[in-house]
């Protein structure tokens, strides 16, 4: 039986993050991936396939309200299928990047299925072959998270599915019905629409994106119907109605809705049903969740647990981060915890939506007196040359020391644009409004936003 310092379970953002940090200090580190190849469920069925087919789909939508290029696009169509092909090489490029990564750094990937015989031991069920075990001191359990799948639902049907399965369908539907309105249900919406699918979206929730800025959410909620999608808020799930040719969904509003697939997007749940937790003392959530504490330790203290499989944020961003983290922490346990607050949210609808920071209702609440500096994107000569006119730029800064409190962005390339204020926001010395004035930007570019918003906030300022 092989012995290590650290186990890590998952070779998703989290596994990796870990392992990396954990190799790069001289720790003897070993990861399992029960999947055939390392990446995790970001790389294989997750991010990497949903972003790439959002990018096929954009660029075909742009393609076609292009003056230059309208009359040789408007014929060019494509079927899901076609869309979702172009996924392939994106993935295979990450694998063998990722790949890599363990095999410079002389980590082993060990393949199979990971089970807790004691709390040091783990039971590993190759695909093929003999089970195996391998002992450590230290695990780190990065196993992610699955779509929620309700009891009574029937994810066998092929007109039932969910994010995992709907990047698998082989058809282009006609009407889509999205049930779940947050970060993944949103994003569906965009891709469908700009196939030109009809889609209903129905919220649970009074609004769209409670979590993020209102303002940015209603940019969100006007800009999906002024492209044709249904929204239904307020609604909750009754029953389904599979059949050969549709599928009808029951409300408990009483309203009935018929489409040709329904996308159940609708919560997450943590890959840990198949761990043995019970032999090492360690109990979930309810769906399958592990509770940590500051730095990502379990109720058992040499078991870490960093990634989708503690829940909330779920960003694979964010993910890599907590891994690195507890990398860090199980080689100098006086390491602070890292900053959760600059972490950045980024929803690649079309267009996308990133922010960073806190929204105009946490800092009402808070009493933190505040101001608002903005900018559309119609305004900037970039966006006017690219087309992309649609979105904007919202600053919030305090009242009298002129901090950047919050950064929140609506448009194409807000995930990228909004790094720039994430690093003012973590540099202490330049966290001013007036940063924005006094540096220079390149132009034309989106990036200028900034310069244009700061001027619009101090001239709020009495």
């Amino acid at each position: 039986m092989e012995n290590f310092d650290v186990v890590v379970i998952g070779t998703g953002p989290a596994g990796e993050g870990a392992a990396m940090m954990l190799s790069k200090n001289h720790r003897k580190v070993a990861v399992v991936e029960r999947y055939t190849e390392v990446g995790g469920g970001c790389t294989h069925w997750g991010t990497i396939p949903s972003k790439a087919l959002r990018h096929a789909v954009k660029t075909l939508s742009d393609l076609r309200a292009n003056p230059l290029l309208r009359k040789m696009s408007a014929s060019l169509t494509a079927t899901l299928p076609q869309l979702l092909s172009t996924a392939g090489t994106v993935i295979e490029a990450q694998v063998h990047m990722r790949r890599r990564f363990y095999d410079r750094n002389r980590v082993p990937v060990l393949e199979g299925t990971a089970r807790f015989v004691d709390p040091h031991t783990l039971e590993i069920t190759p695909r093929s072959g003999d089970p195996y075990r391998v002992r450590a001191e230290r695990f780190v359990i990065a196993t992610g998270s699955r779509p929620y799948h309700p009891p009574g639902l029937d994810f066998s049907h092929p007109r039932v599915l969910d994010s995992d399965s709907v990047l698998r369908y082989g058809q282009t539907p006609f009407s889509v019905a999205i049930y779940g309105a947050g970060v993944i249900g949103c994003e569906y919406a965009s891709i469908f629409l700009n196939m030109g699918l009809k889609v209903t979206l129905i919220n649970t929730q009074e609004r769209l994106l409670s979590f993020m800025d209102e303002e940015i959410a209603e940019a969100l909620s006007y800009h999906l119907r002024d492209q044709g999608c249904i929204i239904r808020h307020n609604e909750q799930f009754e029953r389904l109605e599979a059949r050969s040719d549709d599928v009808v969904m029951h409300l408990k509003s009483g309203r009935s809705i018929k489409t040709d697939v329904l996308l159940w997007a609708n919560g997450r749940t943590g890959n840990t049903d198949d761990m043995n937790l019970e032999a090492v003392g360690l109990k979930t959530k309810q769906r399958g969740q592990i509770a940590v504490n500051e730095h990502y330790q379990t109720a058992v203290p040499h078991i870490f647990a960093a990634g989708d499989v503690i829940g909330p944020p779920a960003l694979a961003s964010a993910a890599y981060q907590q891994g690195s983290y507890v990398g860090q922490y199980i080689v100098d346990a006086a390491a602070p915890p890292r900053r959760s607050d600059l972490i950045p949210s980024g929803i690649y609808t079309i267009p996308e939506i990133s922010s960073v920071g806190r929204t105009e209702r946490e800092l009402q609440e808070a009493g933190v007196p505040y101001e608002i500096g903005h900018v559309h994107f119609k305004s900037l000569a970039r966006a006017q040359m690219t087309g992309q006119r649609v979105g904007m730029l919202k600053l919030l800064f305090h009242t009298k020391t002129l901090e950047i409190l919050g950064v929140h962005c609506f448009g194409d390339n807000a995930s990228e644009i909004v790094h720039i204020g994430q690093t003012v926001m973590a540099s202490g010395d330049i966290n001013n409004l007036r940063y924005f004035i006094s540096t220079t930007f390149n132009y034309p570019t989106m990036a200028e936003a900034y310069r244009i918003a700061a001027y619009n906030g101090l001239n709020r300022l009495a």
